[in-house]
């Protein structure tokens, strides 16, 4: 080694990502190239630098800009788009939920063949890629979703966690997993909200620090609106669930609210909690952790149902832990730039 590159310790790594100096549009953008690259804290003291944003401004100070070679114009998803698209997932996913309830409902002997299938059929409707780009050059980059391993893992977790409720929680059990099935739509629609918010924010802030601030409530917010979603979902089925049977002489809803207990909301609300982040994380790149968060939770559920807990206490028990694991990880990735790049 010379004296030279002594002196110089961010050579090597300039030379090594000189694709991505001379193409990035400022030194954020940058800097979450770098950290799609591996390289964080740690590897930037090892250059000088406090943190991985210093490091990129010195690299995007020293490489001339080379503009990419210009893609196919792609025209905005709009609202209507995206809300489609959302109601198409919802469909897709609340379907064979629907079916199992229904059949379980007429035929409660079959209860366990029924499962099978619905279930299957939801793992295959969950393992879908979430959205069908327009321009396969950037296919990758709009729709991370991981291998074909990982979305199989991802399906059968969310069949895992929506078929042991409709199965075996009764009338109100089955209604409030037909409707967190059907909010995984919503789910998906405010993964893609998520990233297009960090889209937004990599164009508008000047640092690292600005763009987490920036994006630190937007997780928090679209929590909230999915549980809201959720629960309205919910208190619709059971309200039409008690419009049709005998009532003891209450109030229509208030009937519907306390048709379920309190422990059936709260597992409705925890597999919510849980459902959101990992779709968040297979949008953003890290479909591994997502899949294996759900299949965690499916699989502890399966176990728990089978120890004889009651199935609204084995949702709440199994998925409860996995929410409060992924929900401050997801957070975590969505404040890093890396997470919301595209081509």
């Amino acid at each position: 080694m010379t004296g030279r590159e002594v002196a110089d310790p961010v050579r090597e790594l300039m030379e090594r990502h000189r694709a991505s100096c001379e193409q990035a549009v400022d030194a954020l953008e940058l800097a979450a190239a770098l950290e799609d690259a591996g390289i964080g804290s740690a590897e930037a003291a090892r250059y000088r630098h406090a943190d991985v944003f210093s490091l990129a401004e010195e690299l995007y100070a020293r490489v001339p800009r080379r503009p990419p070679a210009a893609l196919p114009s792609e025209p905005p998803v709009r609202w209507r788009s995206r809300s489609w698209a959302a109601l198409r997932s919802a469909v897709r996913h609340g379907l064979p939920a629907a079916a199992l309830a229904g059949g379980v409902a007429v035929l409660p002997g079959a209860r366990v063949p029924l499962a099978v299938f619905c279930g299957g059929w939801l793992a295959w409707a969950a393992a879908r890629p979430l959205t069908r780009p327009a321009h396969p050059v950037r296919a990758a980059a709009a729709e991370p979703g991981g291998t074909v391993l990982h979305r199989a893992g991802y399906g059968a977790g969310v069949a895992l966690l929506v078929v042991l409720p409709v199965a075996s929680g009764g009338p109100a059990g089955a209604v409030l997993g037909v409707a967190a099935a059907t909010a995984v739509g919503a789910a998906e629609w405010a993964a893609d909200w998520l990233r297009r918010v960090g889209w937004g924010h990599l164009g508008a802030a000047r640092t690292m620090a600005d763009f987490r601030s920036r994006m630190r409530p937007a997780l928090p917010v679209a929590s909230g609106l999915h549980l809201l979603a959720t629960a309205g979902l919910g208190l619709t089925g059971l309200v039409l669930l008690t419009a049709v049977g005998p009532r003891p002489g209450g109030g229509l809803l208030y009937e519907a609210v306390h048709r379920a207990t309190g422990p059936q909301w709260a597992g409705q609300a925890a597999l919510g909690l849980l459902l959101l982040p990992a779709a968040v994380l297979l949008r953003c790149g890290r479909a591994a952790p997502a899949a294996a968060g759900l299949l965690a939770a499916g699989a502890a559920g399966a176990l728990l149902t089978a120890a004889r807990y009651r199935p609204e206490t084995a949702q709440l028990l199994a998925c409860g832990p996995a929410a409060a694991l992924l929900l401050p990880y997801a957070w975590l990735v969505l404040g890093r730039p890396g997470a919301h790049r595209r081509v």
